[in-house]
């Protein structure tokens, strides 16, 4: 019996999925060993893991990539999921930190997008990490220390902190993971440098 999972994506991101002529669905096909069964009419996805095929994390990477283009990301953003085994996909459901207000949710999605987009632009550029804010979630794709950056300056934004402060802290937090980085590459000998 074949592997599979069912996935749920919003309907107007079906399109998205399967891409023009289904090159999108055809590409997901191509770089993971899965078929992908689209239903247009409701954006139930049956992702199964092709015959013969053991791993099973090649099943969860196919739905992340899956997930990820149905929380707003492009296909093009969302194939980063396919970069190397340390990418992952977080969703943060802002419904869990301000109810179902549509009006709650409204200002906190333009607190997490900013100013003509700045507040992601910053969160992505000094995180490193991709983020989408899509109807009532906030995705990010990134490596796992990229992508606990990008939560936490989303989660301090969503409670009410002030943009200049999660820019700092972004800056601060970058600046921490040049270092380890540099740190490992030259031998673990460098410290951070005290502001």
């Amino acid at each position: 019996m074949a592997q599979q999972i069912f996935v749920k994506i919003p309907k107007e991101r079906v399109g998205v999925l399967i891409g023009v002529d289904g090159g999108v669905k055809e590409y997901i096909q191509k770089r993971l060993p899965v078929t992908l069964e689209i239903d247009s009419a409701t954006g139930d996805v049956t992702i199964t893991l092709r015959e013969g095929v053991e791993d099973p994390s090649l099943l969860f990477k196919a739905k992340d990539v899956v997930l990820a283009i149905g929380r707003g990301f492009s296909p093009e953003r969302a194939f980063r999921l396919l970069d190397g085994d340390d990418m992952i996909l977080d969703i943060i459901d802002l419904r869990e930190y301000v109810g179902k207000s549509e009006s709650e949710l409204t200002r906190i999605r333009g607190r997490i997008i900013g100013r003509e987009g700045k507040a992601r632009r910053m969160i992505e550029e000094l995180s490193g990490a991709l983020v989408s804010v899509y109807g009532h979630t906030v995705a990010i794709i990134g490596d796992f220390e990229q992508a606990n950056i990008a939560r936490e300056a989303v989660l301090k934004l969503i409670n009410g902190a002030e943009h200049s402060t999660v820019y700092k802290f972004l800056q601060r937090k970058r600046q921490e993971m040049k270092m380890r980085r540099f740190g490992l590459w030259e031998g673990g000998s460098m410290k951070p440098v005290s502001e």
